[in-house]
């Protein structure tokens, strides 16, 4: 060993100590803060699938793939940051002998070859992404996604990966010129063209090889210094954060919501004590241990900023800065939980003076901030953000890491709802008709039959007692609101021209409960849901579970009966109307003979789309209507399928008031304007009156043309199937 191969190694030695101490460290801070959560016993069923779910998540790049460019430059970032841990163990061998390569491995071509493909094609990948950072940064774009993101970490992990990916070559490089490398040209063309510019000298393969060894350990450092480096720790949370998703499949957090839970399991109200008992979270230690991997496992990619459509209309919303607020604050606030402190429900201080008396007096004052308030309060989640979240899923299916946003926002709300009494004014009238008449207009139960008036065909009731093949859910705005009313009598009309066997509850039917449990009344959801629960049993019978199908119009009534009701004991099939008159035409039970002109665009509804994943059977009636004869197209609007813009109607926004920013309904609007096509198709209510409203405003304004109409595809294929001669009553 020489001098220089000396010295190296002592400086290498040292840096890599300091690095692991700090390392070791980081980590059992990392681990000590995310088991401050609440207990959750569902993560760990089914093992094998999720490890399959994770690997193929992980190293499949399944969810980054879906942007393209950006996620085949992260699939050779990740994999030349994998490559790197194996140039670093050979580094250390360089550092002391410049002709060292590793044990087994080390002189094999097949390996000299994998590491110079993905070495290059990993710098040409990190510069990639570096390029797109800085396209889009803030400055340049107003709604930028990494707003709000640490610009310096990013940049800092970029950094460091384009410079040992390029300290690797340029060891081979030295080699090469030495005639050390033990690769043919052709396994390592890269390499052995910069060995012709570069010295043959083994002093500075050990220098290249220390600087490739400071450099990683720096990173190690750094990030140890910095738990909340999410860019950086993501590498190694990404995998159990994925493991440990609440659906344990391929399906993002959507769909049905998580039970509300107390010390980790749901929580049963005829049993529970607001003085002992969890309801929602109103401190972030109250989130699940899950929550809290999800908040350290955060990126700050800003994806789901990017989708959000409260953050693109200009509200305080960022489901980004949600988490990264409350991972900053869980790992502020961790000295003082971890010493014992933290308030009972009463508000008194668990901890004694004598266990907080080392508590950092930061973490102490972090410690008073509440979870929920204004600037005036010092609160880490602004009220207005918390309640402008339409929950319609986008942060959850865009994020590459499964973070589970939804879920966390809605626990929030359901402290804020069902203790502190603290929601939008406008919302309380919902929950009041809720109460009262099971419904969020108010109608009198005894008028949920009236749109049957007027048909001329019997619709079946229940109540009735004749056998039916399907129950028809009409829901309370297929019952109560003009809009709704004509799918409902749409739907109606076609089941009986195919001569489909179908019922309706009638006056037997209560409002599912969706929007008491998106605005956070899980108590009030719960009250109707079992309501609901017993009605759906009493009308099924005895019929085993392939027989008990429910048809509704409303995919918000759709996604609670088919993904909520299990919870209390309710089993059903449940099809979206789309999906039922999607198999109607299929078999030629209907047949439309009266193809649509002038141009036909449709809207995903979330709770359809995202959170249910039914986005072909609309698409496939809507083909069927248009047909070879007319004029008519679909043209797709540039945000759908799973990245379909939302309403604005969801989370129970429907019943408040939007005074922040732009409408969301009216930049969906100007969307769908902007296709050129006279019917706007959609397959819910909600969607059918925002979207609505918002034709309206712009045909009052002369940016839309008077024969642009918004209506559901139920009505759509009404009319398709209706010879020209005949009159649409129906479909009005």
């Amino acid at each position: 060993m020489g001098a220089v191969q000396g010295v190296a190694t002592g400086i290498a030695g040292a840096v890599t100590v300091v690095a692991l101490v700090l390392v070791v460290r980081a980590v059992r801070r990392i681990v000590s803060v995310i088991r401050l959560g609440q207990p959750d016993p569902t993560r760990s069923v089914d093992r094998r699938g999720r490890t399959a779910t994770m690997l193929r998540e992980i190293f499949g790049h399944t969810r980054m793939l879906k942007w393209s460019v950006v996620g085949v430059a992260h699939w050779f970032v990740m994999v030349a940051f994998l490559l790197l841990v194996v140039l670093v163990l050979a580094a250390y061998g360089e550092v002391v002998d410049p002709a060292a390569s590793l044990p087994l491995i080390g002189g094999w071509t097949g390996y000299g070859l994998v590491t110079e493909l993905l070495s290059v094609a990993g710098l040409v990948a990190i510069a990639i992404l570096m390029g797109i950072r800085l396209r889009n940064l803030p400055r340049w774009r107003r709604r930028s996604r990494f707003a709000g993101s640490t610009a310096w970490q990013a940049y800092y992990v970029e950094y460091t990966i384009l410079a040992v990916l390029g300290l690797g070559l340029a060891v081979r490089g030295v080699k090469a010129a030495a005639g050390t490398l033990p690769y043919p040209v052709w396994a390592a063309p890269v390499s052995h063209a910069l060995g012709g510019v570069l010295p043959a000298s083994g002093a500075a393969v050990s220098v290249i090889a220390l600087g490739k060894v400071i450099v990683s350990m720096a990173w190690v450092i750094v990030i140890s210094l910095n738990v909340t480096m999410g860019v950086a720790w993501h590498r190694f949370t990404a995998f159990p954060n994925i493991f440990f998703k609440r659906s344990g499949n391929a399906s993002p957090a959507l769909g049905g919501l998580r039970p509300m839970t107390s010390g980790g399991q749901p929580l049963d109200f005829d049993r529970a004590d607001p003085d002992t008992d969890q309801f929602g979270v109103a401190a972030v230690e109250q989130f699940t241990w899950k929550g809290l991997l999800d908040f350290t496992t955060c990126t700050e990619c800003g994806r789901c900023q990017d989708q959000c459509p409260a953050w693109n209309t200009a509200k305080p919303l960022s489901p980004k800065l949600v988490v990264l607020n409350l991972r900053d604050h869980a790992y502020a606030k961790a000295p003082y939980l971890l010493a014992g402190g933290g308030k009972a429900n009463n508000g008194d201080e668990r901890a004694t003076p004598e266990r907080l008396a080392g508590v950092p007096a930061s973490a102490l004052a972090e410690a008073e901030r509440p979870l929920v308030g204004g600037a005036a309060q010092d609160g880490i989640i602004d009220p207005d953000a918390l309640w402008a979240c339409t929950t319609c899923g986008a942060c959850v299916e865009q994020c590459p890491v499964d973070i589970e946003h939804v879920d966390h926002i809605v626990d929030m709300r359901r402290h804020q709802v069902m203790i502190e009494s603290s929601f939008p004014p406008e919302a309380g009238a919902m929950l009041r008709n809720l109460e009262n008449r099971g419904n969020p207009w108010g109608a009198p139960a005894g008028t949920r039959e009236d749109w049957t008036r007027g048909l001329d065909f019997e619709v079946p009731r229940v109540s009735g007692g004749g056998d039916f093949e399907y129950l028809f859910w009409v829901g309370c705005a297929g019952a109560f609101d003009d809009r709704a009313r004509r799918t409902t009598l749409a739907v109606a009309t076609l089941l009986h021209q195919a001569g489909v066997s179908f019922a309706i509850l009638g006056e037997g039917e209560t409002c599912t409960g969706d929007p008491a449990r998106r605005l956070g009344n899980e108590f009030l959801f719960q009250m109707l849901a079992q309501q609901n629960v017993e009605t759906l049993r009493e009308a099924f019978g005895d019929r085993p579970r392939g027989r008990r199908t429910i048809v509704a119009t409303c995919p918000h009534c759709f996604n609670t009966l088919a993904n909520e009701y299990g919870q209390l004991g309710g089993d059903f099939d449940v099809l979206h109307h789309t999906q039922l008159l999607s198999r109607l035409v299929a078999s030629g039970a209907l047949v439309p003979v009266r193809p649509v002109d002038g141009g036909l665009t449709w809207h995903d509804p979330c709770y359809l789309g995202r959170h249910n994943q039914v986005y072909t059977p609309p698409r496939e009636l809507l083909s069927a209507v248009t047909g070879e004869g007319g004029t008519g197209r679909v043209v797709e609007m540039p945000r759908n399928s799973e990245r379909s813009f939302c309403c604005g109607a969801g989370g129970a926004r429907m019943w408040m008031e939007e005074r922040i920013g732009k409408r969301i309904n009216v930049e969906r609007v100007e969307e769908a304007l902007a296709t050129g096509a006279r019917t706007i198709a959609v397959g819910c209510p909600f969607c059918s009156t925002m979207l609505g409203d918002g034709v309206a405003g712009e045909q009052s304004t002369g940016a839309a043309g008077a024969d642009v109409e918004v209506v559901d595809v139920a009505t759509v294929l009404l009319r398709a199937t209706r010879p020209p001669s005949e009159p649409e009553a129906a479909s009005a």
